[in-house]
């Protein structure tokens, strides 16, 4: 007798949010919850696996930075033999899965191999850390366009259109920018930003740990150095960062396990 193969499971691209697990929204919850694997990144937020079921396969790809436990191309095939093995795979992504979260290259293999996704978006880590830092990325004095930036692209360069992310009157946010940094603030300003435009950096956002640094052009990649700023971080450039002094809101509070306004 002809034996017949299991019907596909269903894989979920779940986005976790900036980092505070009240962040994710219902759905991305109420799937992590459900679901019969997990594959997760370094970066989601924090105790979302506790969420899971208790009998739920949980694995960890170590995405972080520049470097990968498991390769991109291996962890496709990952949620691939998954799937096929009837479950219902969640791929646990922080921020969203549509922006610098890969989430486009992973479909691509699950199109190509005839298994069924759906996309949970979450709340995106420039959106989530802006608003806890106390920088508004969009104000009609300051910024009417803005730009999402890679520091960290494919090949390990900074190559970006300087150009266009140089223009006044905009936010540019860069993910990934903190080892790139000084490149990053001397390419800005010899494509037409003054040395004195500000910029501010954001460890952690949203999170008990947060450290929000500002500064500009010319100071910005020496602070981080001196305060040890290191991944998960996000580079905001813009006059916004200036209203930062007086629309903060967020302290962390550490010793109490939870945040507070100030």
């Amino acid at each position: 007798m002809k034996q017949i193969p299991p019907a596909p499971g269903m894989v979920y691209l779940v986005g976790s949010g900036p980092g505070a697990l009240d962040l994710m929204t219902v759905r991305a919850t109420r799937l992590v919850g459900e679901a019969d694997a997990i594959v997760h990144d370094h970066l989601v937020a924090e105790g979302v696996l506790g969420l899971a079921r208790s009998d739920a396969q949980i694995i960890s790809v170590g995405k972080k930075a520049s470097k990968h436990t498991v390769p991109q191309d291996e962890l496709n095939l990952l949620l691939v033999r998954l799937a096929r093995e009837g479950k219902s795979v969640v791929r646990l992504k922080g921020g969203d899965p549509f922006i610098f979260g890969r989430g486009g290259e992973e479909i691509e293999t699950l199109c190509e191999f005839g298994i069924p996704f759906e996309v949970v978006p979450g709340v995106t880590a420039a959106a989530g850390c802006a608003a806890y830092a106390g920088i508004p990325l969009t104000h009609r004095d300051h910024a009417q366009t803005v730009s999402f930036a890679t520091g960290h692209l494919k090949d390990g360069s900074v190559n970006l259109d300087w150009q266009a992310l140089a223009r006044p009157r905009q936010t540019v946010v860069f993910y990934m920018g903190v080892g790139g940094i000084a490149e990053i603030c001397r390419q800005l300003i010899a494509h037409g930003l003054p040395a004195t435009h500000p910029a501010a950096v954001v460890q952690s956002g949203s999170t008990e740990r947060q450290r929000v640094l500002t500064g500009d052009l010319a100071t910005l990649p020496a602070k981080i150095n001196e305060a040890g700023i290191t991944s998960p971080a996000l580079i905001i450039v813009g006059t916004v960062v200036r209203l930062r002094d007086k629309l903060a809101w967020y302290a962390p509070d550490p010793s109490k396990g939870r945040r507070k306004a100030r």
